[in-house]
């Protein structure tokens, strides 16, 4: 009894400073805030960390469309290590996601850097500019389909009536044809999101800057190196990890054009994993090949994030 009553008062206390501090908490300035970030944390779980998790969890299962499965531990990713068919979806995939990514950086750069100078109708251009981004992605391939169709491909037909060719080429029937024309797609498809996001950066760049460079001699070479690309430093990361992470996981595109072939030539680990989820009812099959994705995405994530950290320059330090 004397221990009980001993216990008592410190029990108080212990209550009254936990009730100190959540009156603290709610007397906080980010109170208010934080109740107004609650809606957004449930939308993000219940629509993102939710499927997430669940996919995870399926991985780790021999679940069949319509047939609930056993846990069989790393069975599916044991697998998938000695299946060639995901091996060369993989390479698909960071080929796909290379290629194409710097091709956007570097045409979408240019871009930028053209409609940022003063060009007639440079607002009607701008807004051409965008239709590739607008146009739904059924529909560019739909039309990139009827572009490289083997009889009645367009491109073929003008080379022929050049003379530079003497028969149709089979976009979409050869290996490494498939690959380039899909790459190629993606390509025109992305290039107005890179262009206008890299535009917008543009326009925050103090013209005074330029014209000091101009005054102290400075080719536009120079300009561009030493002004323009480290302020465009921070726009560049965040867009180019928002590319690559759309074009690793590009599934419409390559589904409506190819279904993955020829012979697997054009199989992302999107496009491998509805095959095998969705059409072949390997529900946990699929979602292996889904969550084999997840350290690729991370990687690019850490990279941009590792390159944002290093920019001391961003906080008026020095650049390490």
């Amino acid at each position: 009894m004397a221990n009980s009553a001993a216990e008592m008062p410190a029990r108080q206390t212990s209550f009254r400073s936990e009730r100190t501090a959540w009156q603290k908490l709610k007397a906080s300035p980010n109170w208010l805030g934080f109740w107004y970030m609650v809606p957004a944390m449930g939308i993000l779980i219940l629509f993102l960390a939710y499927p997430l998790g669940l996919g995870v969890w399926l991985s780790f299962t021999d679940t069949k469309i319509g047939r609930a499965g056993v846990f069989i531990g790393l069975e599916n990713y044991i697998w998938l290590w000695e299946d060639r068919v995901f091996w060369t979806s993989v390479f698909n995939t960071l080929l796909y996601t290379t290629v194409a990514s710097a091709a956007k950086f570097v045409i979408g750069l240019y871009l930028a850097l053209l409609l940022n100078k003063h060009l007639p109708f440079k607002a009607m251009i701008r807004a051409l500019v965008l239709i590739p981004f607008i146009v739904p992605t059924v529909l560019s391939a739909i039309a990139f389909w009827w572009i490289y169709d083997a009889q009645f491909s367009i491109i073929s037909w003008s080379l022929r009536q050049l003379g530079w060719i003497d028969y149709n080429i089979n976009f979409l029937g050869d290996v490494w044809n498939a690959r380039w024309s899909t790459i190629f797609a993606n390509v025109w498809r992305g290039v107005p999101f890179i262009a206008i996001t890299l535009l917008a950066g543009l326009q925050t760049v103090s013209p005074s800057l330029y014209e000091a460079a101009t005054l102290d001699g400075a080719t536009p070479w120079q300009r561009f190196r030493h002004i323009t690309y480290p302020l465009l430093t921070p726009i560049i990361a965040v867009v180019m990890t928002f590319s690559v992470l759309f074009t690793f996981t590009d599934f419409q595109l390559i589904w409506a054009l190819t279904r993955g072939g020829p012979v697997n030539a054009t199989h992302l680990m999107a496009t491998l994993s509805y095959q095998r989820a969705i059409i072949a009812g390997q529900l946990g099959e699929g979602a292996a090949i889904s969550t084999a994705m997840i350290p690729f995405l991370l990687a690019a994530i850490g990279i941009a994030w590792y390159g944002l950290q290093t920019r001391k320059w961003q906080q008026g330090g020095s650049n390490e």
